[in-house]
């Protein structure tokens, strides 16, 4: 299975480093101005332990069920 960033590698690869450094600053920027530096700061936090969550926790169940275990009493969602 592919990693999201090899995915993203592929997509664009082909495509203008310019514009899309000038996109990703576009949509930072805009976040800064509409949500401020601390909020901005919060989601892009978030994100990347969203990205933790689903890449290492989701992709293999049993992981999941045993970091559940640890948090949660054992056997409780099995």
């Amino acid at each position: 299975m592919k990693s999201v960033w090899q995915n993203l590698n592929s997509v664009l690869k082909d495509k203008n480093p310019a514009l899309v450094g000038a996109g990703f600053g576009l949509s930072l920027s805009l976040s800064l101005v509409i949500f401020g530096f601390w909020r901005t700061v919060f989601i892009l936090a978030m994100t990347v332990s969203g990205y933790y969550l689903g890449s290492r926790l989701f992709s293999n169940p049993e992981d999941f069920r045993n970091l559940l275990d640890k948090i949660l009493p054992p056997g409780k969602f099995r």
